[in-house]
């Protein structure tokens, strides 16, 4: 009997023992929920994160602590508490923006890092600010140029073509994974739905820390994350539409649950949008981009999935998968004329007209897979990171008409038309070892890729595309459409950061760049065309081969640091890219003897290798942050001793030997006010040329960067919000040419918005082109040079839209 009444008395003490002491609450900026905020307890191992809702639960021995809160771009919250035996506590916290610049990023040095400690200009859009564009319908590419000072504005169908940062190329990543090919496709932006984003973090300028491609600056999308808790969910549901059409309208719908514990979390998000028809501001239907591919009549479908698992106290490995699918989904599309006859001579005769259909769909299929392995203190104090991944993505392209110029045919050219199908597969493997002294930081890696490409075509039946007026087309073979190739890299960088004192410090880096490329042999696209359509029966091959580019790339910086919000900074880096293979290689001309197409020159490895761009930058820039204000400035002047030169009709590339540089400045200033409102704006002004002979000219408008401005202004309280946002693209020219002047003329646009909390969830709403204003996009007026020659301008005329209205209501729970 004493004895069970011990074991009674112990299992009491232990149950009492047992009886959690719960601290529960929520954490917002005053408005609106912060998912992924930060709840740990000083000096302790307990530590949980928000979820969808702001919402935070962590259960922690009896005692006195100090609580701890933290969001990026906000100060820290810090309160003593104290726990009684079994008690729950419930402590909501509001985090107010940081007054100083500790912000953590990664696009900058591969590692987390403060944004004050950074040579260089950075910007963070937060989801905040994102998701207040994003749920009043502007689409991903348009807020993007809204928001970050050196980005183009982008164009409104599938390609971001020429969409720059600081006038050359810009890498972009999810999740610090490439995006870029060595095949510019210029898709990135049709990767992944804003619904799944959590922040995007800008590096502007020249970069090295990532390899090729960044010429102009880095462009890294953070996706959304697992929380510690309970099961939270987010639903959405949104319609764009101008409302003067029944066939104006477009729907989104996305759903996603978040959960786990301090050990496992997990998130899954699944978005699908439909668009039907756009008009522009006279109510007239806009043309299809039969060039890149447009997004009228698209669906797109994005399921995103990541999982973090808790290892040990200084180790985590987390998986992200990604599937997206963003295809066309209509029966209406631009009729050229009966014979093209609209397309060659009587751009009268173009209209959009329902009856399309294709063997090819135009669509972009992307998955990826990748892996992220962090461990704290290792090998003598050291953080390390590992990432592998891969991604496999297929693009195919609307039916285009080709003309194929050679003496050997029948009455010297022919017409038809075809839909290309490219492939890309890339794989890596990264490795980044990071060790913090007091004053000093080293930071090294190796970073290991493959990718492969290839391309078809598929060819249609050229009198019946001809007599539908490109509107039906049926596949009756498929041939080669670009030269595939392999590209191998193996990069080495090495990064040091050396505090010289409480406010001024010193970075410096190198990076060692080798990629190994193999083109394979290929017979020229036009016979390869030619013969399938019964001209011919076999080609001469233009040889591939092999090539090695072996770069160093080097970057220093100085950041002094005049207040705690206040740094200025002056910075030197360079930067690589090579130009696209696919487009390089495989070029030649051809001459039919008998059946055989014979080779008369073409540009091979072997004769003529394609050589990289590197660029140089000079940087000068200043930053202040506090509560009220928020600016930053930057100077910058790049250059390089090559061009990248454009053919018009093909699009082919070539690499010449001229000096081109780029020069300007981009700032961006913004005050938030006691009373709830806000006042800000941003801007670049940019002067693109090269240098042909002893002087300076203009770039070409096919690739060159208008100067823009953005300006809003807002009020918002906890109930509701409301913004009225302008901006501007101004006129770009290029020098004359045989009497004429090419020029993108600048337009202006003005929105409208908003949003309503509601006793359960939010609405946002939104009204783009407020003053339905006509326009022709960048774009259009870019397609119109590029393809001169092969059609009429006005089969290139793709208006902006014209007024349109948008709702998207959103909750969590």
């Amino acid at each position: 009997m004493k004895k069970n009444l011990h074991l009674i008395l112990c299992f009491l003490t232990l149950a009492g023992g047992l009886r959690a002491q719960t601290i529960t609450g929520r954490v917002n900026d005053g408005n609106n929920p912060l998912s992924g905020a930060n709840i740990k307890i000083e000096g302790k191992k307990a530590q949980t994160s928000t979820n969808e809702k702001g919402e935070y639960t962590l259960k922690i021995e009896p005692g006195t602590y100090n609580l701890m809160a933290s969001y990026i771009g906000y100060a820290k919250f810090i309160q003593k508490i104290s726990l009684q035996q079994g008690q729950t506590l419930n402590l909501d916290v509001v985090l107010r923006p940081s007054t100083d610049m500790d912000e953590l990023v990664v696009v900058s040095s591969r590692k987390p890092s403060k944004i004050s400690d950074i040579p260089g200009t950075v910007w963070v859009v937060d989801n905040q600010k994102l998701q207040e564009q994003i749920r009043a319908g502007v689409p991903l590419k348009e807020a993007l140029a809204q928001l970050i000072p050196g980005l183009d504005a982008g164009p409104q169908g599938r390609t971001n073509y020429g969409q720059n940062l600081r006038g050359r190329n810009v890498l972009v990543m999810i999740d610090g994974v490439s995006l870029n090919s060595t095949r510019g496709i210029s898709r990135q932006f049709d990767s992944v739905d804003p619904f799944n984003i959590e922040r995007i973090e800008v590096l502007s300028g020249a970069s090295a820390i990532y390899g090729g491609g960044a010429t102009g600056g880095i462009v890294n999308i953070i996706t959304k994350k697992g929380q510690s808790g309970p099961a939270a969910f987010t639903s959405e549901a949104g319609a764009r539409s101008g409302l003067r059409n029944k066939s104006d309208h477009d729907i989104r719908f996305a759903q996603a649950i978040s959960g786990g514990n301090n050990d496992f979390k997990g998130r899954i998000g699944i978005a699908f949008q439909k668009n039907n028809a756009a008009f522009d501001a006279s109510n007239k239907q806009i043309f299809t981009d039969i060039t890149q591919t447009d997004l009228q009549y698209n669906r797109t479908f994005d399921i995103f999935a990541n999982t973090e698992f808790k290892l040990t106290e200084k180790q985590s490995l987390r998986f992200n998968a990604q599937y997206y699918n963003s295809a066309y989904d209509g029966t209406k599309d631009l009729y050229l004329g009966a014979n093209l006859a609209g397309l060659l001579s009587n751009p009268k005769l173009l209209e959009l007209r329902d009856g399309f259909s294709s063997s090819v769909v135009p669509k972009t299929s992307r998955a990826s897979i990748s892996a992220d392995y962090h461990a704290a203190d290792i090998l003598g104090g050291q953080d390390l990171y590992v990432q592998a991944l891969s991604r496999n993505e297929k693009f195919s392209f609307h039916p285009f008409p080709n003309s194929i110029r050679n003496a050997s045919i029948p009455g010297g050219g022919l017409l038809y038309s075809g839909s290309s199908i490219q492939n890309t597969r890339y794989s890596a493997l990264k490795l980044v070892l990071s060790k913090q002294w007091t004053a000093l930081n080293f930071t090294y890696g190796i970073d290991a890729d493959n990718e492969k490409f290839d391309a078809q075509q598929v060819l249609f039946d050229r009198a019946l595309s001809a007599s539908s007026g490109g509107l039906v087309n049926n596949g009756i073979a498929t041939v080669g459409r670009y030269p595939g190739f392999n590209v191998n890299g193996l990069s080495g960088f090495f990064q040091a950061q050396w505090n010289l004192s409480s406010k001024l410090s010193l970075s410096a880096g190198l990076r060692q760049q080798r990629m190994y490329v193999k083109v394979n042999d290929f017979a020229g696209a036009d016979v390869q065309s030619l013969i399938a359509y019964g001209l011919g029966k076999t080609a001469d091959v233009i040889p591939g081969g092999k090539n090695h580019y072996d770069v160093n790339l080097f970057n220093a910086g100085l950041v002094y640091k005049i207040t705690a919000p206040e740094q200025v900074w002056l910075n030197f880096a360079q930067g690589f890219s090579l130009a696209d293979p696919a487009k390089y290689y495989g070029q030649g001309s051809y001459q039919l003897n008998g059946l055989n197409w014979k080779l008369l020159n073409g540009t091979s490895v072997g004769t003529s290798p394609l050589t990289g761009i590197k660029t140089q930058q000079l940087e000068a820039g200043w930053r202040h942050r506090s509560k009220v204000v928020n600016a930053q400035f930057a100077a910058f002047y790049s250059w390089s001793d090559k061009n990248l030169k454009t053919i018009p009709i093909t699009l082919a590339v070539d690499v010449i030997d001229q000096k081109r540089r780029n020069y300007g400045a981009e700032a961006s200033v913004s005050v938030n006010l006691n009373n709830g409102f806000e006042i800000g704006g941003n801007g670049m002004y940019i002067k693109s040329q090269n240098k042909p002979a002893d002087s300076w000219k203009l770039q070409d408008i096919s690739d060159a960067s208008p100067s823009k401005a953005a300006a809003y202004l807002g009020w918002r309280n906890q109930a509701f919000g409301l913004k009225v946002q302008a901006f501007r693209s101004f006129d770009l020219k290029e020098e004359p040419k045989d009497g004429l002047t090419n020029q993108i003329k600048g337009y202006t646009t003005l929105d409208l918005l908003g949003n309503i909390k509601l006793p359960l969830g939010t609405l946002n709403f939104g009204v783009q082109n407020l003053l339905n204003k006509d326009y022709q996009s960048i774009w259009s007026q870019r397609s119109q040079v590029l393809y001169k020659g092969l059609a009429t301008p006005e089969t290139f005329s793709y208006l902006g839209r014209g007024r349109t209205y948008n709702l998207t209501y959103t909750i969590n729970y």
